[in-house]
């Protein structure tokens, strides 16, 4: 697991200093770490690092930085935040030349070329190459959401999701199609979108040989097939084969309107209730019938009248048959 280091022996090294190296030398291989802190119930492989450790419960911060004047308790800490300033990236992989300005994030990429996952989940056993996404994976377990909505108190195990979700009140549209302006809120509703200008859809359905845009349509599109319906309201029992239509229908139970409409504040439960609600006051009329070109602002509306131009006259007059 260790590529073994070469220390070149000097003739003139004294034994205090051999011993020393060695002793080092075995902390690292053997990974063992005899310094504990009484109050963090951190270990450290060596005195020094020990000693530098727990000046952080003291909060003393004797080492400065000359270029911004932010202090730290570690002559290290110092160290690795000099960096920032001056770009150094001392630490290099020798599989693909990437560099890093600390060893700590040379040794998480390069188990991306061993495929090393050290750390292992002890309820399911799942690995992972780095310790802050299993403690990510362990909230699945606890059930922990430390990431809060300050709007409507909703909670998430990551950030990211939080940070989506936030899109929802703030109506932000990061994602813009490049073809048509059109812009979005999550990037997978851009790529999706994308499909509609190029005509791609390399998903395809091994039942109906339907082409889908994107893998997740075709998993969701799978299930019309399998009548798979994954997706439970914990409320009511109510199936969904998509997780989307399981959070809009939690809406009925929760009351939860989270879009607004920013002229008169009405509120509603879907974003296309509201984007249907604009058109009442912009006067927007994007539906138009290829016959008379007479606009309307709903699809529901101009299928109707769509089929006054047709012979299809599926209503019938009681009064003449």
């Amino acid at each position: 697991m260790f590529n073994m280091v070469k220390i070149k022996q000097s003739p003139h090294r004294d034994s205090y200093w051999r011993k020393l190296c060695d002793r080092r030398l075995v902390t690292i291989y053997t990974r063992e770490k005899p310094f504990k802190c009484e109050l963090s119930n951190k270990r450290c492989s060596d005195s020094g690092s020990f000693i530098e450790h727990t000046k952080m419960h003291t909060e003393e911060k004797p080492f400065k930085c000359e270029v911004c004047n932010k202090r730290f308790s570690e002559s290290g800490s110092l160290k690795k935040h000099t960096r920032t300033h001056t770009g150094e990236k001392p630490f290099h992989c020798e599989q693909c030349n990437k560099t890093f300005g600390q060893i700590g994030h040379l040794l998480t990429h390069t188990r991306t070329h061993t495929g090393e996952k050290p750390f292992q989940c002890e309820q399911c056993n799942k690995t992972f190459g780095q310790n802050s996404h299993l403690l990510t994976h362990m909230r699945i377990h606890t059930g922990e959401k430390p990431f809060k909505c300050e709007v409507c108190d909703k909670r998430f195990i990551k950030s990211d999701p939080l940070n989506n979700h936030m899109r929802i009140h703030t109506g932000e549209k990061p994602f813009k199609c490049e073809i048509c302006d059109k812009r979005f809120s999550y990037s997978g509703s851009l790529n999706r979108h994308i499909g509609t200008h190029t005509g791609e859809k390399p998903f395809k359905c091994e039942v109906c040989n339907k082409g889908l845009s994107g893998c997740t349509s075709l998993k969701n599109h799978m299930r019309t097939h399998t009548g798979e319906k994954p997706f439970q309201c914990e409320q009511c029992n109510k199936m969904f084969r998509q997780s989307g239509s399981l959070l809009l229908h939690m809406r009925i139970h929760t009351g939860e309107k989270p879009f607004k409409c920013e002229v008169c504040d009405k509120m509603f439960a879907v974003c296309g209730s509201r984007t249907r609600h604009m058109r009442t006051h912009t006067g927007e009329k994007s539906y138009k019938c290829g016959i008379c070109e007479k606009s309307f602002s709903r699809r529901g509306i101009l299928t109707v009248h769509m089929k006054r131009h047709s012979r299809d006259k599926p209503f019938k007059v009681e009064a003449c048959n």
